[in-house]
């Protein structure tokens, strides 16, 4: 199965409070879940652990994001992406905006 996202893409939100921001994809939970780097800041508070060395307070993390608030970044514009097949018999992803194939 082939994912329309990877991690290291360069992707845009188009929904959410984050609406509008250009990250990148840092981490796929799973095939629906994923963390962009600078998106979806939210606060966690914790308590303090000497035994594990966590100092307590108030912390700013990143919180997952849905794949469906997302859109990939090709040549500097966010795309949808589809798939097709090549003449050789081999799938790939492309751009529907531009038609390019996306590695």
């Amino acid at each position: 199965i082939m994912n329309k996202l990877r991690s290291g893409d360069q992707v845009f939100v188009i929904s959410g409070k984050d609406k509008g921001t250009l990250g990148t994809l840092t981490k796929m939970i799973s095939e629906r879940k994923c963390y962009v780097s600078g998106v979806k800041i939210v606060k966690k508070h914790t308590k303090p652990n000497p035994q594990a060395g966590i100092e307590g307070g108030i912390i700013e993390k990143e919180a997952s994001i849905h794949i469906s608030n997302i859109m990939l970044v090709v040549s500097g514009k966010p795309t949808r992406v589809g798939f097709k097949s090549l003449d050789n018999g081999k799938k790939v992803k492309f751009a529907k905006t531009t038609g390019e194939v996306i590695n």
